[in-house]
């Protein structure tokens, strides 16, 4: 087994898109193989978080940076930090992942349409009536990430699916062995190499055939 480095596992996504489902996915499978694992959920957090309700910008990035720091003492322990957060500020994210360093950051991507068909809480029903005031996605901004490690698709894809592309991402930054994830998931995964500073992309299998039928088209 590789040394129990710490590392800090960010989900972020509007309420609902499947954050907490995901991060307990994970966290089930790195107990699997002896990982000291904390769960940090904003749902379960946010009375010590913001007293409960979070009503500003100001006030949700309290809460975020709270996490944040709880987040940097875990992970400088060797703890598996894993944390479901709307988060939906781009500076706040930015800001803890300058601070805790060994981050990740997972972007739970999921239509507002499908959001509200599936709401079992009826709350994105209540934002669209205007009985909650200041709901993300709604009423209040929600700032995607620029660039995250990782996106998943909530709406398309199954949570084991994104759940093995998470592992993959945090196999590729050392965060975990390709040991543990045998153990983890039954399959030999292997790092890929970091892309070379100014190296170009290669392209997808759909650019591929895009560029070759141009190609063609261009010799008649």
């Amino acid at each position: 087994m590789a040394p129990n480095h710490g590392f800090t596992l960010w989900l972020t996504g509007m309420s609902g898109a499947g954050k907490t489902t995901l991060v307990d996915y994970i966290a089930a499978r790195l107990r699997q193989v002896a990982r000291a694992v904390e769960v940090l959920d904003e749902n379960d957090l946010a009375e010590d978080l913001w007293g409960g309700t979070a009503d500003t910008k100001e006030e949700r990035n309290i809460g975020v940076r709270r996490l944040g720091l709880v987040s940097n003492l875990l992970t400088r322990n060797h703890v598996a930090t894993l944390v479901a957060s709307v988060s939906p500020y781009k500076g706040a994210r930015e800001e803890n992942r300058r601070i805790v360093g060994r981050y990740l950051e997972v972007y739970v991507d999921c239509p507002t349409e499908k959001l509200i068909q599936r709401d079992s809480t009826g709350r994105y029903k209540k934002a669209l009536a205007g009985e909650i005031p200041n709901f993300v996605g709604i009423t209040e901004p929600y700032e995607p990430p620029s660039s995250p490690e990782v996106t998943i698709r909530s709406d398309v894809e199954t949570v084991e699916s994104g759940a093995l592309r998470i592992f993959q991402a945090l196999l590729d930054m050392g965060y975990v062995t390709a040991d543990e994830l045998k153990v983890i998931t039954g399959k030999r995964m292997r790092a890929n190499p970091p892309a070379r500073k100014g190296a170009r992309a290669r392209p997808t299998a759909r650019a591929a055939r895009v560029a070759k039928a141009r190609k063609a088209k261009g010799k008649r």
